[in-house]
């Protein structure tokens, strides 16, 4: 029996669920799917997003066969000879070309079943709005009152370039795997997901340092993977990334993996796979062999902790131990969502950036408020800079000075109202707050750039590494509104 062919056609300027239900519609018609996206000049006004983009969404859905692009549908159509055209269900009672098309090669024209209630148009424009949505007006006293030059931090920004920077932590991967809602399963209460798609990033200390090297900067990644396939994704992605990465294999572990099943973009479940278990005495000595083998030439060394096993407390303190008399930066992360974490443990470092359920743990205190809290935190940490994460409520900044028991705070608001994922927000904080510090801002500079970055993460879906020029050209903004 002959394979069937099924095509679709279409701008795809976003992918959004009514696109994603039309074509696994479209798939489920037949065993082949080919999906043609209109060129350019031939979407017009439509067109959004250069057509190579929209091309390379339509490929990372696993149930796509091909992808063409179309620069005249006729002969697209006539080329593919598809047993079946598809096209969404408000084309229905509209003239559509593919009529008289398909009627040369014999074929059958489909409307799809189901709501048409999404438009790339309108998303596309929601999009516009959410980085209108980068609050920078209620900046400005706070910029006043530091004193904060955006020129200053422009020409400091140029300069990534010159940095090399080392990460060092736990490695993951972040698959969200986009669903349909089935219903209530009538044998126990629970609800019935249809997977339609997914889409992997890299996630934890490889995203840190994938931020890092797509700023410019020399970036060197230490971690652990598994011995399994999904170790694979992590080389290939850090090889595209251009991190240089020094990876140690763990035969008895798994590459940490973490799925969110999420229908129309917001999670129903969350599913880890990992272990906590610390890595062996071997593997910690091959990594600080390695690690010292750069030392002598990194700027900034970052440690990106899930408390994940990769960071075993005598690491810790061994790296630490090496690198006291360094000219060089040391920032911390130490995670505590669903696993416990102690951030206190990177002593002396130049900033930690806990939550404040982080900063609780640490001090072992749920009752003092966040100022004196954070003081706490530092007196036991003896951190010189601490960037205290509130969620929806922003950050609180904590400098201590020369003087004993003396110490300055600030707070910036969230700067992202409506943030579309912000899974990613504390990395892209830590990252880019540590690299300010290195080169020369303050910390209310840095915590101002650092929060600006976390914004700019928040509007996309997963991790995906930020580029110098999104940052400038959101502080050019900025400027212009001076």
């Amino acid at each position: 029996m002959k394979e069937k062919k099924v095509f679709v056609s279409g701008n795809f300027n976003i992918l959004h669920p009514g696109h994603l239900r039309l074509l696994q519609f479209a798939k489920n018609l037949g065993k082949y799917l080919v999906v043609g996206v209109n060129a350019d000049n031939i979407a017009g006004k439509a067109a959004f997003i250069k057509q190579n983009l929209r091309m390379n969404n339509i490929k990372n859905l696993d149930f796509v066969d091909k992808v063409i692009l179309i620069k005249n549908l006729e002969k697209s159509i006539l080329s593919e000879s598809p047993d079946i055209v598809v096209k969404g269900k408000e084309f229905r009672y509209q003239n559509n070309s593919e009529s008289e098309i398909v009627k040369k090669i014999k074929s059958k024209l489909v409307f799809s079943s189901g709501e048409n209630r999404y438009s790339s148009a309108s998303l596309f424009k929601k999009e516009i709005l959410l980085n209108d949505e980068i609050n920078i007006d209620q900046t400005k006293e706070y910029l006043k009152r530091n004193r904060i030059n955006i020129n200053n931090i422009n020409k400091k920004i140029n300069l990534i370039k010159n940095l090399k920077i080392c990460v060092i932590g736990d490695i993951i991967i972040d698959e969200y795997i986009n669903s349909n809602v089935l219903g209530l399963s009538n044998e126990e209460p629970c609800i019935v997901l249809n997977p339609v798609s997914k889409k992997r990033f890299l996630g934890g200390a490889g995203i840190v340092a994938s931020h890092a090297s797509s700023l410019g900067a020399e970036t060197y990644l230490f971690g652990i993977i598994g011995g399994d396939d999904n170790a694979k994704f992590v080389i290939k992605e850090l090889k595209k990334n251009k991190v240089k990465a020094n990876l140690q294999r763990d035969i008895i572990r798994p590459t940490t993996l973490k799925q969110r099943f999420k229908v129309e973009n917001k999670s129903q479940l969350k599913v880890s796979y990992l272990s906590q278990e610390p890595i062996s005495i071997e593997i910690q000595e091959k990594l600080l062999s390695e690690l010292k083998k750069i030392l002598n030439k990194i700027d900034l060394l970052i440690f990106s902790d899930f408390n994940y096993g990769c960071l075993p407390q005598k690491l810790v303190d061994e790296i630490l131990k090496i690198t006291k008399n360094k000219k060089l930066i040391i920032s911390a992360d130490s995670q505590s969502s669903s696993q416990i974490g102690d951030i206190s443990r990177f002593t002396d470092a130049d900033l930690i950036t806990p939550t404040e359920k982080e900063a609780r743990i640490s001090v072992k205190n749920n009752t003092d408020g966040l100022v004196v809290l954070t003081d706490k935190l530092q007196k036991i940490s003896k951190t010189k800079n601490i960037i205290l994460t509130l969620n929806s409520e922003g950050i609180l900044i904590y400098k201590k000075l020369k003087k004993d028991n003396d110490f300055r705070v600030d707070k910036l608001p969230a700067l992202n109202t409506r943030p579309k994922d912000i899974s990613g927000s504390g990395d892209s904080l830590l990252i880019m707050s540590s690299i300010s510090l290195s080169l020369g801002l303050s910390i209310w500079e840095a915590s101002w750039v650092g929060s600006l970055f976390a914004a700019l993460q928040s509007s996309t879906i997963g991790n995906q590494p930020i580029k110098l020029v999104d940052l400038k050209n959101l502080l050019k903004k900025i400027n212009k509104k001076k």
